[in-house]
């Protein structure tokens, strides 16, 4: 697997996190669009996950993360990896958190259904919406809320391709 990392920062919450990465047929990745409700209109793009709750594994948090933040039911067995893992600091609602990010791809029709229903009080009109992504657009588009984010999206696209999951 994997790995990249950031400074840790000692007044930080430090959380351990199970990130998926759905990859399409064409080869594009479905992420959410976010803003940290302490900077309302700074919106950046974000792969599906969250923290591990007591009891979980990571693959059985990514999966509990996709149906919360998508309303996309999948199984674990869906899951490939973690193919990357990765520390990144960031800020939620005015409090530093560093995140051990786990990734996971997985192969996903681009025609489903995003649903934002069942998202987490605190993720409701902070994630504002969702798009297929190449890591190329991403990039290009700079608005990744980690710059090693088009490079894990490359991965998880070469992971699912590779093995004719797409």
């Amino acid at each position: 697997m994997a790995t990249g990392s950031a400074s840790y920062d000692a007044g930080a919450i430090h959380r351990v996190a199970a990130r998926v990465l759905p990859v399409s047929p064409a080869g594009r990745v479905l992420l959410l669009q976010g803003q940290d409700p302490g900077r309302p209109g700074q919106l950046h793009w974000v792969s599906i996950g969250g923290a591990v709750e007591p009891g979980e594994t990571l693959a059985e948090a990514g999966v509990r993360e996709m149906r919360e933040e998508t309303g996309i039911v999948v199984d674990t067995d869906a899951l490939v990896g973690p193919l990357f893992r990765a520390t990144h600091p960031f800020w939620w609602d005015g409090q530093r958190y560093v995140s051990d990010n786990h990734f996971f791809a997985m192969a996903l029709r681009d025609d489903v259904e995003v649903s934002f229903d069942e998202l987490e009080a605190g993720e409701v009109g902070n994630i504002l919406g969702a798009r297929w992504w190449t890591a190329d657009e991403l990039r290009a588009d700079g608005t990744a809320v980690a710059p090693d984010l088009p490079d894990t999206l490359q991965l998880a696209i070469d992971a699912v391709t590779a093995g004719g999951n797409a």
